[in-house]
């Protein structure tokens, strides 16, 4: 099939190509031309006018909860593929929190099958330990041979600083990442932010510390073993401040954001909305000064959503009671635009280093490029386009999140990948 994608803006930082008001031509899904295109080029052809937008290298989001296998009711590869596809992304890496977790070959070998023949290529992140439990290496070998592209103990950190060496040591061998969720079991617990508002809502707090005391565990233990460590949802100024020293001194150190730390502040909490309950907590502005400071001068690598899928019965739980977590692949790149590109925190060429090319390179895998005879993996935007946030529009199985009703300026119109197009909401082949 050809198709010609006209009048685009072609954009792809790594490749240094910024060309505008061109055209592609697509044969079966590979690239075959790039501008100047002949009027035997137009026979048969398809054509999309994309006048205003941008194409760019397909986003990535390196932190996505699938729930298949144990919770197919929450989401299932396919609908966390088709939201991925939905929200302007042609690949994601699936966290190991399942049920059994991500521990085996046969699991991550389940998972590829599933997703082998979607537009969204899928990644696992495999445990790091048995379980999940932090008390035995999980077969590391075994789980990247079968396609793993990173270990985590996911929603806890790894239990012990003898385990956790060990884990950094073995994944050394393979040149891939540890990715860690920074926090102390001891002091966590709670259901948000310790502060002026946790007192005031009377709900348990979570301090902020509970987090650095992680981070500067993990920066340590990486300098030691010279392994390779990310900092999965950093919330905490203190946080992005250790890593940026740690970038400084040259360590393995990486470390990402969710929008909704950027977007939000415990202030959200004040209506008690479960969907503004969250691991790690909502924080507090001078946190997200920080952070949008560590977007902005490269100390946290890239953006990632986080995307928890629950259940509507879950998250109508007293607050104390319910499940952390939102879903946010439909909603990540309306908020980054809306929060980072309009308000002038990040250039787009920034934007598209921390949602395609950054979580790529830390998985260690081929980033997409525009060049004759490659397969088109891209992502179409349109940076000023203004919509509503709908919940009930979404492709996910599940309906977790505070954006609701909330107007965004910016979002992805379409993309494609592995021979197929997603755009005004339909799958088609290529």
């Amino acid at each position: 099939m050809k198709i010609i994608l006209n009048n685009i803006h072609l954009l792809h930082p790594e490749q240094k190509i910024d060309k505008d008001k061109t055209d592609i031509l697509l044969i079966d899904g590979v690239i075959s031309k790039i501008g100047n295109l002949s009027k035997e080029d137009l026979n048969d052809a398809q054509e999309f006018d994309l006048s205003g937008k941008f194409i760019v290298p397909g986003f990535f989001d390196m932190h996505v909860h699938l729930r298949e296998p144990g919770r197919e009711d929450e989401e299932t590869i396919i609908s966390g593929c088709n939201s991925a596809a939905n929200g302007g992304f042609t690949g994601i890496a699936c966290m190991p929190n399942t049920e059994p977790a991500i521990d085996s070959a046969e699991v991550v070998t389940f998972i590829k099958r599933k997703a082998a023949s979607h537009l969204v290529d899928v990644y696992p992140i495999a445990a790091a330990t048995v379980g999940r439990k932090g008390e035995v290496i999980s077969p590391m070998a075994e789980l990247y041979e079968n396609g793993a592209v990173g270990f985590s103990d996911d929603g806890v950190a790894i239990k012990t600083s003898a385990i956790l060496r060990r884990a950094l040591e073995y994944s050394k061998m393979f040149n891939t990442t540890v990715i860690e969720h920074c926090e102390d079991e001891t002091l966590a617990g709670g259901s948000m932010n310790e502060g002026l508002n946790s007192t005031t809502l009377g709900l348990p707090p979570i301090p902020s510390v509970a987090e650095d005391i992680i981070v500067s565990r993990d920066i340590l233990m990486a300098e030691y073993t010279g392994g390779k460590i990310h900092i999965a949802h950093i919330s905490t100024k203190k946080s992005v401040e250790m890593v940026r020293e740690a970038k400084k001194k040259g360590l393995n150190v990486t470390a990402e954001v969710t929008p909704h730390h950027f977007t939000l502040t415990d202030d959200a909490v004040k209506t008690y909305d479960t969907n503004t309950k969250m691991s790690p907590p909502l924080r507090t502005r001078a946190d997200v000064e920080e952070i949008l400071k560590g977007l902005k001068d490269g100390t946290i690598d890239c953006i990632a959503s986080d995307h928890a899928p629950h259940s509507i019965e879950e998250k109508e739980m007293e607050f104390d009671y319910a499940p952390n977590g939102i879903i946010g692949l439909e909603t990540e790149v309306g908020l980054t635009f809306t929060e980072l590109y309009h308000n002038k925190v990040l250039t787009l060429n920034q934007i598209i280093e921390k949602l395609s090319i950054n979580p790529r390179k830390i998985l260690n895998l081929p980033v997409p490029k525009f060049e004759i005879g490659e397969q088109a993996n891209l992502t179409i935007l349109d940076p000023d386009e203004v919509w509503t946030v709908d919940i009930s529009k979404f492709k996910s199985r599940s309906v977790n999140s505070p954006f609701n009703k909330r107007l965004l300026t910016g979002r992805a119109v379409g993309v494609i990948n592995n021979k197929q197009i997603y755009f005004k909401g339909e799958f088609s082949d290529l």
